[in-house]
C-alpha cells in the first residue's frame, strides 16, 4: 500500500503569515523542503489541492513542486476551466477531481460523479489525452463507482470521512461500505485509493480494506510532525500501514 502525503496544511501555516508577501526572503515553511522530507521518509507521492480561492496552495507551488519532487505529483482540483488549464500546463502524474465549496474548511463529501457525468466527461478526456491519470474522489457508493467506470477514469479515491467520524455500530457499517465499494471497484478494473480523516488510530482498520493501492493522508501527518518532525511522522504512518492485520 502506497502513501501520498497531502501538504496543503503546511501551505496553510505559511499563508497565515505570508499571504500578503509570498516572495519574502524569510517566507516559511518551504513546501519544497517539506515534500523532500516526505519523500526521504518513504512517501510515494505528494498530494496538493489547488483550490479556486487559493486558501493554501498557490499556482507557483504547483509549478515548483512539479519541478522538484522525485516521486509523483497528485493534484486535487475542482472541475473548473481555470484549474484545468493549470493542470494541463503543469502535467502532474495524477489528477483527482474533487467537489469544492468555498465555505467548507476542507473537502466534505464525495464528488457526485453520477449526477455530473456530462460535465466531467470532457475534463476527464482532456486530462487523459495529456497523459495524466485521473481519479474521482467519491463516496463508497455503487452508483458513484459505476459512474466513474463509465467515465473511463483509471482510479477512484474512496471518501473515508464518514468512517472516520463514526463510532460503535455506525463505524462497523461504514467499514463494511468501504469493503464492498473497494471490492466492486476492483472488479471493474479501477485502482482503489482512499483518503479523508485517516489518522494514526484508525489506520489499523483502514489497512484491512481489500484492494487499496494508495492512501492520501495530510492533516494527521502534519499535526504529528509538529512534535516529531515530518520524516518521523511519515515513517510512523508507513510502518502502521505495513503492519500485518
Amino acid at each position: 500500500m502506497l502513501l501520498g502525503v497531502n501538504i496543503d496544511h503546511i501551505a496553510t501555516l505559511r499563508q497565515a503569515r505570508y499571504a500578503a508577501d509570498p516572495l519574502s526572503p524569510i517566507c516559511e515553511p518551504d513546501l519544497i523542503a517539506a515534500a523532500s522530507a516526505c519523500e526521504r521518509a518513504g512517501a510515494s507521492g505528494i498530494t496538493i489541492h489547488l483550490r479556486a480561492d487559493r486558501r493554501h496552495i498557490q499556482d507557483r507551488d504547483v509549478v515548483r513542486l512539479r519541478e522538484s519532487i522525485n516521486t509523483k505529483l497528485n493534484l486535487e482540483m475542482g472541475n473548473t476551466p481555470e484549474i484545468l488549464d493549470i493542470a494541463l500546463q503543469v502535467l502532474p502524474e495524477d489528477v483527482c477531481l474533487v467537489p469544492e465549496n468555498r465555505k467548507e474548511i476542507t473537502t466534505e463529501g464525495g464528488l457526485d460523479a453520477a449526477g455530473q457525468m456530462r460535465a466531467l466527461a470532457p475534463t476527464v478526456a482532456r486530462l487523459q489525452k495529456a497523459g495524466i491519470r485521473v481519479s474521482l474522489f467519491i463516496e463508497p457508493d455503487p452508483q458513484q463507482i459505476d459512474a466513474a467506470h463509465q467515465l473511463g477514469v483509471e482510479m477512484i479515491e474512496l471518501h473515508t470521512g464518514a468512517f472516520a467520524n463514526a463510532t460503535g455500530p455506525a463505524r462497523r457499517e461504514e467499514t463494511q461500505r468501504l469493503i464492498l465499494a473497494a471490492t466492486h471497484a476492483h472488479g471493474l478494473g479501477l485502482q482503489v485509493n482512499a483518503g479523508h480523516g485517516i489518522n494514526y488510530v484508525n489506520i489499523c482498520e483502514i489497512v484491512k480494506i481489500p484492494h487499496l493501492v494508495e492512501l492520501n493522508i495530510g492533516h494527521s501527518i502534519v499535526s504529528r510532525a509538529l512534535t516529531t518532525g515530518l520524516e518521523s511522522a511519515v515513517a510512523e504512518m508507513l510502518a502502521l500501514m505495513r503492519r500485518t492485520p
